[in-house]
């Protein structure tokens, strides 16, 4: 009778122990980002978001104008994966021409860490406005 609580109350144990194991195990990172061509697959959101945000102000436009709408149109929303605007095509070469750039000519120019500092921006040219023949 003894032994018989006893494998009652470790095999009790032995579940709540499981069931905290996998309970506390992280859960699976939700999926990145779709459709990324020139920015790193693996970009965390906040650093996409900080990318996104610093080209959104060098152009002074929203998020609109290089990403399409969602085709449901009770959504009301943006399709970010969506290559549907030719202006995000433009951007992805942009912003390949400014990599291009700054490797070719400041890449020994590094920050703080020892990495190198992207001294040509989307703002070098674009200086607020969409089109850089149009700085403000």
């Amino acid at each position: 009778m003894l032994n018989k609580k006893k494998f009652v109350v470790l095999a009790a144990l032995a579940g709540l122990t499981a069931i905290g194991i996998t309970a506390m195990r992280p859960a699976d990172d939700p999926p990145g980002p779709k459709n990324l061509k020139v920015l790193p697959k693996h970009i965390s959101h906040d650093d996409l978001m900080k990318t996104m945000d610093s080209w959104r102000t060098a152009l002074g436009v929203k998020c609109n104008f290089c990403h399409a709408a969602s085709a449901d149109s009770t959504a009301h929303r943006l399709d970010f994966a969506s290559d549907a605007k030719p202006e995000k095509n433009i951007a992805r070469g942009m912003y390949k021409m400014a990599i291009k750039i700054n490797k070719k000519f400041f890449k020994k120019i590094k920050d703080d860490q020892g990495q190198p500092m992207q001294v040509v921006t989307c703002k070098t040219c674009h200086h607020g406005s969409p089109h850089p023949n149009e700085a403000k």
